[in-house]
């Protein structure tokens, strides 16, 4: 069966058809050949039956040399920063011999791309301390030992004592002062890791299923997830210019990687820049990917700009890939042109080609989203402008033939890897909870004992876990021993409404932060389990429970059962709607919702879905189907569950 994805009120999307978002075009942006994007070339319907073996080959049209006249297009502010920086170098490499202890507005902008972010601490006065957050880049969330006890040692020595897992798959290391920075920087790439690209207008981390099971289909999505991160990686040099003096510290890559990056079959390269891909200016937003494997929604597939899927044979064998496009969870508070949404099927494509259609839908992105208003800028904006079947038809034309159509799917399920699990290879994994992601005191001091012990390699997971590698079956006794002493439990121990709650950080370091997120979600979901108790609600029932401090939806609020989304201080908008599996978007429910306040909007609620769900249904699939009217209704007139 085809797995449906769908928002509360059967939609695709959360936006009213009758919006209208300008989506504007650079053309300084333009690669050295264009594609005429004329009239529908290829009719109506786009699908290809499964068994086609054609492709049809789109010959890219040459730029006019003396092009007419047009309006300038209005440009953000960052797209000029980035124009002048010479490829996110200038003026970043000036600010940071100075000896003031933070870089201005142009080096703020262009430091993300190297993986950082400059903040400084809200909550203190007299003043700004600032530091740096760095983030690093860790395709499918792996992570080598050396990098790990690389890392446990600079949060120690450089940063606040803590490391934090992040909802993609990557680490965060917060506090490190600016004269610092080079020293940490440089420490990362010389042992196995990097930050480039963690932040800024390109492709983020690439996510993939966390669990390092020597299956097929799995090492071949983590596979993919590689080989995309490294395609869409900048190749100008300017991280290592700026952090180790220009020694290049990369690995080969694949044969395949760097044929699908060097084509420009179609129009989709700068020819003669540093930056075949990204030109001058790179992308105009930031940009996400997924991939994983049938059934495995670990990674909230249909949040990212793109989301891959692996399809196989009846013998287990990788045919090719499901593409879903459109994705993305950021918003601004009392404006409906920007909206969170899931993405849509964009097609199928064999597994030899899905490098080329990666590629062709950055390049769409690249050429056709907007410059001129960051609020719109990413592909989600642009798709929903177009609606699907204009935009299919231009990645097509970048990528030289038609999509076939996607394969059915069996449904989705969250899967956290929690525990022990077997690899397949002789081995263990071992998934461990982290409320949060926040890695401190005696819980990081015993990681790091077992892990350096052990000589184990690590992964991060999309809800913010860790996850120990390659154990022998005779440590695992010891192991489990020592992590429960330090209170990383196995999952029957761990509370089912923390297993699967996420939270940004927010206060005190994040300057977007309106609200509490971290720092406050231990006590709600106490109060959630109160609640639970209260109305007669078993414990191993649950919600998904995100709260974030503002609407940028780092931890993906607008997928959970349950989403807080900070709206001023101590107060929330409460969105409801989101599925366990995360294949469902929600809605805003209420704004303005105290924090002292939350009881008496969620006891009616989890009283009313124990008396009246049906069979399996979820919180979110109950608040769904009752609609939000009925649902404010319940909560004017309950009067106390009965005792």
């Amino acid at each position: 069966m085809t797995t449906p994805f769908r928002s509360p009120a059967g939609a695709a999307t959360v936006f009213s058809t009758d919006q209208k978002i300008r989506v504007g075009s650079l053309d300084a942006l333009r690669s050295s050949r264009t594609v005429f994007l004329g009239r529908n070339v290829f009719g109506g319907v786009h699908w290809l039956p499964p068994s086609s073996s054609s492709s049809s080959s789109i010959q890219a049209v040459s730029t006019p040399a003396k092009p007419e006249a047009a309006k300038p297009t209005k440009r953000s502010k960052v797209e000029i920063i980035k124009e002048k920086s010479n490829f996110i170098r200038y003026p970043l490499n000036e600010e940071l011999l100075t000896e003031a202890p933070n870089v201005n507005e142009s080096a703020v902008q262009l430091i993300k791309f190297h993986g950082s972010y400059q903040q400084y601490n809200r909550e203190e006065r007299g003043g700004r301390s600032y530091s740096f957050m760095l983030r690093t880049k860790n395709p499918s969330g792996k992570v080598p030992n050396q990098l790990y006890l690389t890392m446990d040692d600079l949060a120690d020595e450089f940063g606040i004592g803590t490391l934090r897992l992040t909802t993609r798959q990557t680490f965060q290391l917060h506090g490190v002062v600016k004269q610092n920075l080079k020293t940490v920087m440089s420490s990362i790439i010389r042992n196995m890791g990097s930050t480039l690209g963690a932040c800024g207008d390109l492709n983020r981390n690439v996510l993939a299923p966390a669990a390092p099971y020597a299956k097929r289909d799995y090492l071949f999505a983590q596979e993919t997830a590689d080989n995309i991160a490294a395609l869409l990686s900048p190749q100008s040099g300017f991280y290592y210019d700026m952090w180790v003096d220009g020694e290049q510290f990369m690995t080969a890559e694949p044969p395949e990687v760097v044929a699908a990056r060097n084509d420009n079959s179609h129009g989709t390269n700068f020819v003669d820049s540093p930056e075949p891909i990204y030109g001058t200016q790179f992308l105009p937003r930031k940009f996400k990917i997924a991939v994983t494997v049938p059934t495995d929604n670990s990674v909230d597939l249909l949040t990212n700009d793109i989301g891959v899927v692996v399809v196989s044979d009846e013998n287990g064998e990788p045919q090719g890939f499901n593409i879903y496009v459109g994705g993305g969870m950021g918003r601004t508070h009392r404006m409906e042109s920007t909206f969170a949404r899931i993405a849509e099927p964009l097609g199928y494509v064999p597994k030899e080609d899905i490098l080329y259609a990666v590629k062709a839908i950055v390049v769409t992105q690249r050429e056709h989203g907007r410059r001129d208003d960051r609020k719109y800028s990413r592909m989600k904006y642009l798709i929903s402008s177009w609606g699907i079947e204009k935009f299919r038809d231009v990645v097509e034309q970048y990528y030289g033939k038609k999509f076939e159509s996607p394969r059915d799917l069996p449904e989705w399920e969250f899967k956290s890897y929690l525990g022990w699990h077997e690899q397949g290879d002789g081995a263990w994994f071992c998934g461990l909870h982290v409320d949060s992601g926040r890695v401190g005191g005696n819980m990081k001091k015993t990681l790091r004992e077992v892990i350096e012990k052990y000589r184990l390699d690590v992964r991060i997971t999309p809800n913010q876990n860790i996850v120990l590698c390659d154990i022998k079956s005779e440590w695992k006794q010891s192991i489990t021993t020592v992590l429960a002493q330090a209170g990383l439990l196995q999952p029957e121990f761990v509370d089912p409404l923390n297993q699967t709650a996420m939270a940004c950080p927010a206060f005190p370091l994040c300057p977007l932060a309106i609200t509490e997120a971290e720092r406050g979600i231990p006590s709600i979901l106490k109060r959630v389990r109160a609640m639970f108790e209260k109305v007669g609600l078993e414990y191993e029932e649950s919600v998904v429970v995100r709260v974030t401090g503002c609407p940028n939806g780092c931890a993906r609020p607008y997928m959970a059962e349950v989403g807080l989304v900070g709206d001023g201080p101590n107060s929330y908008q409460v969105w409801l709607g989101g599925t366990p599996n995360q294949t469902q978007i929600a809605r805003a429910f209420m704004d303005k919702v105290k924090i002292q306040d939350l009881e008496k909007v969620f006891e009616p609620l989890f009283y009313n879905w124990k008396l009246g769900r049906q069979a399996k249904e979820s919180f979110g699939e109950f608040t769904t189907r009752m609609g939000f009217e009925k649902l404010k209704e319940l909560i004017s007139t309950y009067e106390g569950s009965p005792q």
